[in-house]
């Protein structure tokens, strides 16, 4: 039997018969690339679009979120290790079909479908399916990715995507080779790809103590996202919590996070929030002009929003991202 080259990642991984990617979701079976979690979501979920995060991208509104086993990255720190690095056959999977998928969404009153928890791009088939689907019934359609992909799938992702979240989990070379066994370069061409096919992005960073904490650190990623992507991407840095590969290390500081929010405000970015601090004012969005509080949030929650036909309530300003 012939060997294939699977084309979706840069991996490339070249596959010999009943040979399965790294990513541990696509096979060479009898000489053709098959996906092995089509239709087997392994979680589904109902979400506050807040939990992805997206905090321009329909305020308030819920997601129907869902993944299948497996990812083509091997991060030291997954929290959902044990669907990422497992194989389809190995967790409890549902039988849904993407017609099942809408229909949870509706009957959720979900806004979104979120392609979420593990890696979207290893299956790519089922959630390109599902958002077909789902735009005929008018629901939106998000991926929450570390965006390690090539370019031309990303491209056809970008032709039915409506938001992207990036996890954008370092600025060097070394991060995302040691700690997530994958390279960087993929992943800052992927997120320029993104906004410039005019898909609304929003980027984490998830500040993980003694590897990616450092005023080098936030400064060199600020600089290259107001180089590349302008001011008005939301940026979010997240707060870590001891899992997996990395229970050795603590959570991170909340003068870190701070610390990274100050720096990224100083570079010119206008929307810089905390993660994973619930109370903390970085949830908020402020206008950029006027600097009153527009959307208040304590956790998941909306307490208020202050847009109104897009702008500023307060000084008609107009805020980047998609409010109706």
């Amino acid at each position: 039997m012939k060997k294939v080259r699977c084309l979706l990642c840069p991996r490339g991984c070249e596959l010999k018969e009943l040979e399965r990617g790294n990513c541990r979701s696509r096979m060479n079976i009898g000489g053709k690339l098959q996906t092995l979690a089509y239709g087997k979501p392994c979680a589904a979920h109902v979400d506050p679009i807040e939990k992805k995060p997206f905090y321009h991208f329909l305020p308030g509104s819920l997601s129907f979120s869902l993944a299948t086993a497996g990812c083509n990255l091997h991060c030291l720190y997954c929290q959902n290790w044990e669907i990422s690095q497992s194989n389809p056959e190995d967790t409890v999977n549902m039988d849904m079909p993407p017609e099942q998928v809408v229909r949870e969404a509706i009957g959720n009153k979900c806004r979104t479908i979120a392609c979420t928890y593990s890696e979207p791009v290893t299956f790519f088939e089922y959630a390109a399916d599902i958002a077909a689907v789902a735009h005929k019934n008018n629901i939106l359609n998000v991926w929450v990715t570390a965006g390690y992909v090539n370019q031309k799938p990303l491209e056809e992702a970008c032709g039915f995507l409506d938001a992207v979240k990036v996890d954008f989990k370092g600025i060097t070379e070394d991060f995302y080779e040691n700690v997530t066994g994958a390279s960087i370069g993929p992943v800052m061409n992927a997120i320029k790809l993104i906004k410039e096919k005019g898909v609304w992005l929003e980027i984490v960073n998830l500040v993980v103590p003694t590897y990616n904490d450092t005023k080098k650190d936030f400064s060199e990623m600020c600089d290259w996202i107001v180089e590349n992507l302008g001011p008005d991407v939301p940026v979010h840095f997240s707060k870590f919590w001891p899992t997996y590969q990395l229970k050795n290390l603590p959570p991170t500081p909340e003068e870190t996070l701070i610390l990274a929010r100050n720096i990224a405000m100083s570079k010119g970015i206008n929307y810089v929030y905390i993660g994973n601090i619930p109370e903390h004012e970085g949830n908020n969005t402020y206008c950029p002009v006027c600097k009153k509080l527009i959307i208040g949030r304590l956790g998941y929650t909306i307490t208020q929003n202050n847009i109104t036909g897009g702008g500023c309530k307060f000084c008609s300003a107009k805020i980047p991202g998609r409010w109706d």
